[in-house]
């Protein structure tokens, strides 16, 4: 039974809006004229700095400096080599999206700034560079340990100062937990360094424990101050430097206590009577990095200020210099975080430079165009009608841009799986539509609508089939084809749930 000429009309339209309502608000998402913004990104703020104290945060955009517009970072790098040219402390003020900083320094900033993205879209290490740990914890957890563990890592990354940070937990099929690091512009080395070992801390007395690290037993851990850094370096051999390192820490009243109780029996040391006959010994990951002597004044003090010592070793003194700093730094960020809550065994290491995620996202693009035209012609030669041709090339670029729009809606990195499962939807999409024309034009006698359902009924089918093969991929293999999985699973649903239904009622104006 046809319909009359202005229901059938209402009947169709609907689902041809939505489809357009969608689309729009997908592109909204995505803000592709985001390059009409002016200004720099903040990467990452050294946490040392004067900067990062007086609240300069990465992902905040800077504007001006000293009332110097900032567009780009041409425009940042040539006022940044402007400042200061003969070392005198000057005020400066940067204006930024979350408001204006003004700092009384003879330093440039200590941050690291980079281009504003042109869109919203979350690229993963794949296209952007960086580096990515697949670690397994010692023993099976639970959903809220694993919880624990991420924050505890999130947290100990974040105080290193490495921006960028993306620290997730994924099962395979086996039920075996992991836990997935990426880092943006980061080395294996460091993200080896800061998760492959505990980071137990321990200051001991003989065999007795006086605190550990973490929240429990240490209140404050100096980062910044005269107190704090390389104060002392020397040749301890011909080929060898050493440089010593210092920051005060306060420990708890709990901890001071237990200070107190172990120090009040312990004899002065005979040969030097201003120390006590034992030392108090600082201990990583059950290995001694420092001893110290303690004065005969803490013995059985109560007091909550100490300071913790260290050294690093080089063949240079400058190589010397950047061991302290870097052992200094693992130290003050074990003492503020505590260890991790499980041992850690690193099952993965990727690393991707920048330059390479660059010229693949390139060819990823040109590859896209390229098939995007090839699918074009390949459909205007089989069916030599132009309509029909374009109304399969605006489908297939809706269901892509829907499914991005969807990716930065719930902020998933876009990853090469991610990508490919993006182009396997289309494909999909395109065989759906196939399918659609095919069955709409075909010469039986009945009328478009029974066509299009039967056709629609075929298409149902493949999507239940395609969403059940994905479904346990989805979380197999530690999540490494999460991301095609998901993409694939988005682009179907919104084929099956907005465009083929679209594409199918533009169908039925054509025939019309």
């Amino acid at each position: 039974m046809v319909l009359p000429e202005e229901g059938y009309k209402m009947r169709i339209t609907w689902k041809i809006w939505l489809l357009i309502i969608v689309l729009v608000l997908a592109i909204l998402i995505i803000s592709p004229w985001g390059f009409l913004e002016k200004g720099v990104i903040i990467k990452s703020v050294e946490k040392n700095s004067t900067f990062f104290s007086e609240g300069l945060r990465s992902g905040m955009v800077v504007k001006s400096i000293n009332s110097q517009d900032i567009e780009s970072l041409e425009d940042y790098t040539k006022v940044i080599s402007n400042l200061n040219p003969l070392g005198n402390q000057t005020k400066l003020t940067i204006s930024t999206d979350k408001g204006e900083f003004i700092f009384f320094t003879n330093k440039t900033p200590e941050i690291v700034v980079g281009d504003l993205p042109n869109t919203k879209l979350k690229l993963g290490l794949d296209l952007q560079g960086g580096s990515r740990a697949i670690v397994q914890p010692e023993k099976p957890l639970s959903q809220s340990e694993m919880n624990d563990l991420i924050a505890v890592t999130s947290n100990r990354l974040n105080v290193f100062g490495i921006s960028d940070i993306t620290v997730t937990s994924k099962s395979d099929l086996s039920g075996n937990n992991f836990m997935i690091i990426e880092v943006a512009g980061a080395t294996p080395a460091d993200l080896k360094e800061l998760v492959a070992q505990q980071g137990k801390f321990e200051a001991k007395i003989g065999n007795e424990t006086v605190f550990v690290g973490g929240k429990q037993d240490i209140t404050y851990v100096a980062r910044t101050g005269q107190d704090v850094g390389v104060y002392d370096c020397s040749e301890s051999s011909a080929s060898e430097s050493v440089c010593s390192f210092r920051f005060p820490i306060s420990i708890s009243p709990a901890a001071a206590d237990n200070f107190a109780a172990i120090t009040k029996d312990i004899p002065l040391n005979s040969s030097k009577p201003e120390y006590l006959a034992k030392t108090i010994d600082f201990y990583v990951d059950d290995i001694m990095i420092e001893s110290l002597s303690i004065h005969k004044n803490l013995k059985g003090s109560t007091t909550t200020q100490h300071s913790i010592q260290g050294s690093g070793v080089g063949k240079t003194q400058l190589d010397a210099y950047n061991s302290a700093q870097a052992n200094m730094k693992k130290l003050q960020t074990i003492l503020i975080t505590g260890s991790l809550p499980y041992k850690l065994e690193i099952v993965k290491l990727d690393s991707i430079s920048p330059s390479l995620g660059k010229e693949f996202s390139k060819n990823l693009l040109f590859l896209a165009f390229i098939v995007f035209m090839i699918v074009s012609v390949v459909i205007l030669i089989r069916y030599r009608k132009i309509k029909i041709t374009l109304s399969v090339i605006l489908t297939m670029f809706s269901e892509a841009v829907i499914t991005l729009g969807i990716a930065a809606l719930l902020n998933w990195n876009l990853d090469a799986p991610s990508i490919a499962g993006i182009i396997a939807g289309m494909g999909t999409g395109v065989n759906d539509q196939i399918v659609i024309i095919d069955e709409s034009t075909s010469k039986t006698q009945e009328s478009i609508i029974d066509k299009i359902k039967r056709a629609l009924f075929i298409i149902v089918g493949a999507f239940l089939t395609i969403v059940a093969a994905m479904l346990p991929l989805f979380g197999a293999g530690a999540g490494l084809l999460r991301g095609f999985a998901f993409t694939t699973i988005i682009g179907v649903s919104v084929g099956i749930l907005i465009t083929r239904p679209a594409f199918a009622d533009i169908l039925k104006l054509l025939q019309k």
